[in-house]
């Protein structure tokens, strides 16, 4: 059995928990006998595959390479991954590039196969850098099993910050992938307080409302602004601070009380 996160609460004072402990408690489940074989497999036979069709074929090799890209529900799409592949993104109308799901379109992006020349997975060290966002990810996956909201957190927190780096066209292409990638645009969207039937709107107003909002109850003028430790903070403190006020809203005045004893603060 793989180690399980030790998540004692959840909100804010779960989130300053796994913080506290995320060094220790990834090295343990990263030596977990399940992850070990798995990354162990793929570093040693991805050098071997140089087609999307190999790829899916083996399915302990699609384990770790949608795994690290959040996909891993897609284990058993072995069609739908094919063709994303084989599709790459150098065409605009490739299905990478139509699916509305973003991660489809970094995952072709990455393993090249659909884009003409040899694929990345000929490329030395290239399984190396599977596998580690595969533990990465995988990690979030098994906080998430506890508690959804924290791996949404560990999520954005990641994301953000690297995509924060990037020199896009434009701010707005960004800000496109976030809303086109389900995990970040849900932390926007709760952190901003947006309802349900945001969704809904025109995606250029969509991007009007993220962008304003974001500039004056976060205080993110550009995305880059993500790149200071501080701002990226308070968006990820924001987001779980408004979703555990949902979850409560929801619950018992005695479980609202036992709940908010719990936030305060203790020796880790």
């Amino acid at each position: 059995m793989s180690f399980q996160p030790i998540i004692p609460m959840s909100g804010l004072g779960g989130w300053a928990f796994l913080n506290a402990t995320r060094e220790n408690q990834t090295a343990t489940f990263e030596q977990s006998p399940t992850i070990r074989r798995d990354t162990d497999y793929f570093e040693a036979k991805i050098s071997e595959i140089d087609s999307a069709e190999a790829l899916v074929s083996d399915r302990r090799l699609l384990r770790v390479a949608l795994g690290a890209f959040g996909l891993q529900e897609d284990l058993d799409n072995r069609f739908l991954i094919r063709r994303v592949l084989e599709g790459g993104v150098q065409a605009e109308d490739s299905l990478a590039n139509k699916l509305a799901d973003d991660r489809y379109k970094m995952m072709a992006a990455t393993f090249g196969f659909g884009d003409g020349g040899p694929p990345s997975t000929q490329r030395e060290g290239f399984g190396a850098e599977i596998t580690a966002k595969f533990r990465e990810i995988s990690f979030e996956v098994a906080v998430g099993d506890q508690d959804e909201s924290l791996r949404l957190a560990m999520n954005a927190e990641r994301e953000l910050s690297e995509m924060a780096q990037e020199r896009p066209e434009s701010d707005d292409a960004l800000w496109f992938r976030i809303m086109g990638t389900p995990p970040l645009r849900k932390v926007f969207e709760v952190a901003l307080g947006l309802p349900e039937s945001f969704a809904q709107l025109d995606l250029d107003r969509q991007l009007e409302v993220f962008k304003d909002r974001s500039d004056s109850q976060l205080g993110i003028a550009r995305l880059s602004d993500l790149a200071d430790s501080d701002v990226l903070d308070g968006l990820v403190e924001r987001y779980l601070l408004r979703d555990q006020v949902a979850q409560m809203q929801a619950q018992s005045p005695q479980a609202i009380a036992l709940t908010l004893l719990q936030q305060l603060p203790q020796r880790i």
